[in-house]
């Protein structure tokens, strides 16, 4: 899996790209515990390279958000196809963890 990130303030963008699944997982949560680890706690997942998300996959993404919610921080997503986000939609998470249409959605939310 490829991670990109970028910076735009304070605000640390996340951009996997492929699968998110058992296989993959691990080096996302990896890469999300580090950087909440050492205090980056405005996080946001650019979904538009994700083409795939298992359970394995959404446990990551609960497990970073309820650790950027401790640490007083944000944790969105954003740019997610209508595949992956029915995927969401039928878990329940588009209930727990915010999702915006696009980046610049995220950044107009604050």
């Amino acid at each position: 899996m490829q991670i990109d990130t970028a910076t735009h303030g304070e605000l640390l963008e996340v951009a996997p790209k492929g699968r998110l699944d058992s296989n993959t997982s691990p080096e996302l949560e990896k890469a999300l515990l580090e950087r909440i680890g050492a205090g980056q706690t405005k996080i946001t997942i650019d979904f538009g390279g994700i083409d795939y998300v298992s359970s394995a996959g959404l446990r990551v993404l609960l497990v970073a958000a309820k650790r950027t919610a401790a640490a007083k921080g944000q944790f969105s997503m954003h740019s997610m196809s209508p595949e992956i986000r029915e995927v969401f939609e039928i878990s329940g998470f588009l209930t727990i963890l915010k999702v915006y249409p696009d980046l610049n959605a995220v950044l107009a939310a604050g």
